[in-house]
C-alpha cells in the first residue's frame, strides 16, 4: 500500500479510496486506506446479492462445486483436521461450540462433528444449506448480518473459509464473527492469497493477464499481511498462518490451466496427489510444517490465519 500514484489514478467512494491497482470485468479494483486491502470500487450494496447467492450461485456458477467437494473430500479432510487440531490445542478441553459461516455444502461440519465437536453451520445458498443438513449437521440458512448474528449463541470456535472475498463489507463481517466468540475463543479465517509474489511469476511465464480477478463475484483481494491487519485492527492476538499448495505453480512450469476446466480439474489431482503421499507415509507433520513454512513467506494459494480473542475481553469488539 505504499505505491506512488498520480491523481488520475486516485479513487474515492464514500469511505474507500486509495490507487487503483487493476481492473477487471469493468470492475475498479484499489487498494484501500480505508480498509486496508484491496477490493473493488464501487462495492456493491448488500441486498444486491441475496438472491445470486440464495438461489442462484451453486445452480449457475458453481454447478459442479458439490460434486466435486464430495470427490475431493477424502483430500479436503487433511486440512480439515489441520485446522480442528489446532483449535483444540488452543482452547483446550471441554469447550467444543464452532460456527462455520458459509458452510457451503457442510463438510467441515461433518468432520467436525466426527471429532467430538457441537458445531453450527450459516449458509444463505438454499441447495448448499439442505446438502449440509443431509450430512447431519445443523444450519442456519441466510446470510451472516447483524439479525442472524444477534440469534446466536457465542462460540469457541468461529470458522470463515472462503467467505470474506464474497461480502461487501468484509471488515463488519470480520467484527461480527469476533464478537461471536467467547473470550479465549479463536477465530479462523480462510481467504485465496491474492496478487501474490508466484502468482506475479506465473501471469509473467504463461501471459494470461490477472486470471484470479473475479468480480463480480470476487469483491476482495487479500493477502497474509492485510488479512492479519484486518485481524489486528479487532485486537486479537494472531497465533498462526498456513496455507495450502499455489496452483499457479503448475502456470510457471508451463500447464496453462486457465480457460481449460479439464487441465484445471488434472492439475489439481496432482495437488490432492502431493498432500496425500505425506498422508500414506505417516509424515503428516512434515507436510504441516511444508504449508507453515510456505506461508511464512507470504506464498501458497490461501492464506489461512488464526488469531485467538484475549481472555480478558469481556466487551464486544467494537
Amino acid at each position: 500500500m505504499s505505491h506512488a500514484v498520480s491523481p488520475a489514478e486516485f479513487l474515492r467512494d464514500g469511505p474507500h479510496n486509495g490507487p487503483r491497482v487493476t481492473q477487471a470485468k469493468g470492475h475498479d479494483i484499489i487498494d484501500c486506506f480505508a480498509c486496508g486491502f484491496r477490493h473493488v470500487l464501487p462495492l456493491p450494496d448488500p441486498a444486491t446479492l441475496e438472491q445470486e447467492y440464495r438461489e442462484k450461485y451453486y445452480a449457475a456458477e458453481k454447478p459442479t462445486f458439490i460434486t466435486h467437494a464430495r470427490e475431493d473430500q477424502t483430500w479436503f479432510e487433511l486440512a480439515q483436521n489441520d485446522r480442528l487440531a489446532i483449535f483444540e490445542k488452543l482452547v483446550g478441553g471441554g469447550r467444543r461450540r464452532l460456527l462455520d459461516i458459509g458452510c457451503g455444502p457442510g463438510f467441515f461440519l461433518k468432520t467436525a462433528l466426527s471429532r467430538g465437536w457441537n458445531a453450527h453451520g450459516i449458509e444463505p445458498s438454499s441447495q448448499a444449506a439442505a446438502h449440509a443438513r443431509s450430512l447431519g449437521a445443523s444450519v442456519t440458512e441466510g446470510f451472516f448480518n447483524d439479525q442472524s448474528a444477534a440469534a446466536l449463541d457465542q462460540f469457541d470456535v468461529v470458522n470463515l473459509t472462503n467467505v470474506l472475498e464474497h461480502v461487501p463489507d468484509a471488515a463488519a463481517t470480520l467484527r461480527r464473527a469476533a464478537n461471536l466468540l467467547a473470550p479465549g475463543g479463536v477465530l479462523c479465517v480462510g481467504v485465496p492469497n491474492d496478487f501474490s509474489l508466484l502468482q506475479i511469476a506465473a501471469r509473467g511465464a504463461v501471459e494470461v493477464g490477472e486470471w484470479w480477478l473475479a468480480p463480480p463475484h470476487h469483491l476482495n483481494y487479500f493477502d497474509f499481511e492485510s488479512l492479519e491487519g484486518a485481524l489486528l485492527k479487532l485486537e486479537l492476538t494472531l497465533v498462526e498462518r498456513t496455507t495450502s499448495f499455489p496452483m499457479e505453480a503448475f502456470l510457471m512450469m508451463g500447464e496453462n490451466y486457465v480457460g481449460d476446466p479439464a487441465l484445471g480439474r488434472a492439475c489439481h489431482s496432482k495437488r490432492k496427489n502431493f498432500d496425500l503421499a505425506f498422508e500414506k507415509s505417516g509424515l503428516t507433520h512434515l507436510r504441516r510444517d511444508f504449508y507453515k513454512a510456505m506461508a511464512k513467506l507470504g506464498i501458497g494459494r490461501e492464506a489461512v490465519v488464526i488469531a485467538v480473542k484475549p481472555a480478558s475481553f469481556g466487551h464486544a469488539v467494537g
